[in-house]
């Protein structure tokens, strides 16, 4: 196994990728949008961060969030979304996916993959960034031709807000993220 490291940094600033297991289109549903968002706003109430940018495809979810300045356990917050959802899921009648010895050893259910991508911003470019493929990625996966048609994702506000104008992406902002280390 790899020797990976998270950066927590407290009131860090951070880019997140979630992925259903075997990327299932759970969120293709709206009975299970409203899981999630119930999951979200329970644990953003227990554990106050700040969602700056966000996007739910079908099987995976981009987050840019602020933690609280003496905070930097964005890793439990994940960890507490994902087992809300997947208990409301679940009790609602959901499948999980086919589990594995190791699933079953750290008594995890195959409704997510076991970990999550993060990536620590560095600073305001590297935000512009990480918010511009969070808002281009459901063009990306061919969901639609334009951001603005696809309604889950803090796009919206940020046309509302004056930071994007309606058109913006139009054409591919991110030519510079089409790489491996992107592609989620």
């Amino acid at each position: 196994m790899p020797n990976y490291r998270r950066w927590y940094v407290p009131g860090g600033a951070y880019f997140f990728t979630v992925v259903t297991h075997l990327r299932r289109p759970l969120f293709a549903v709206d009975h299970n949008r409203k899981l999630l968002a119930d999951a979200i706003k329970k644990i953003q109430a227990k554990r106050p961060y700040t969602e700056f940018a966000w996007v739910w495809l079908p099987d995976h979810i981009h987050w840019v969030w602020t933690l609280p300045p003496d905070d930097s356990d964005y890793s439990l917050r994940i960890a507490q979304i994902k087992e809300a959802f997947t208990r409301s899921f679940l009790k609602s009648g959901g499948q999980e996916g086919a589990t594995t010895a190791n699933r079953l050893a750290h008594r995890e259910r195959a409704v997510w993959q076991q970990r999550f991508w993060e990536h620590t911003i560095r600073d305001e470019d590297d935000l512009i960034r990480c918010v511009e493929y969070i808002h281009w990625n459901p063009v990306k996966h061919g969901h639609v031709k334009r951001p603005i048609d696809w309604p889950w994702s803090s796009f919206a506000r940020f046309v509302e807000s004056g930071l994007y104008p309606p058109h913006w992406g139009d054409t591919n902002p991110c030519a510079a993220f089409d790489s491996a280390e992107w592609d989620t």
